[in-house]
């Protein structure tokens, strides 16, 4: 998502994929058109702990990433703490993305602002 690589991410999201950020939901071709025009621009995260838990005889899972995302946002630097839920689904032996959702924590961004970064 960072290097805006839509090729890719095209194959990873399934067509059904959708994408909770705070400032909506929506499926995958408005997500790719967002992440390539720039709308939203990831430009760092800092993962502090990653949880898989695995369903569905080993076909469904279920990650949560605690980070800290630093994103162009409207053409806005933003830092935000986020709990990233993301969703795989396993399909003739290949894993493609079903959900994608960033919940906003109430702890205080970890990541040390550098002063290019406005810290939400």
């Amino acid at each position: 998502m960072a290097d805006k690589n839509v090729d890719s991410l095209n194959v990873l999201f399934d067509d059904k994929c959708m994408f909770t950020h705070m400032g909506g939901t929506w499926g995958k071709q408005p997500e790719l058109e967002t992440i390539k025009s720039g709308g939203i621009w990831y430009k760092k995260a800092v993962v502090y702990s990653v949880k898989v838990n695995m369903f569905n005889d080993n076909n469904t899972a279920v990650l949560l990433n605690d980070i800290d995302l630093v994103a162009e946002v409207g053409g806005r630097i933003v830092t935000s703490a986020f709990m990233v839920t993301e969703v795989y689904i396993k399909e003739n032996g290949k894993w493609k993305m079903g959900q994608l959702t960033f919940s906003h924590l109430l702890r205080p961004v970890k990541l040390k602002n550098d002063g290019n970064n406005n810290n939400q």
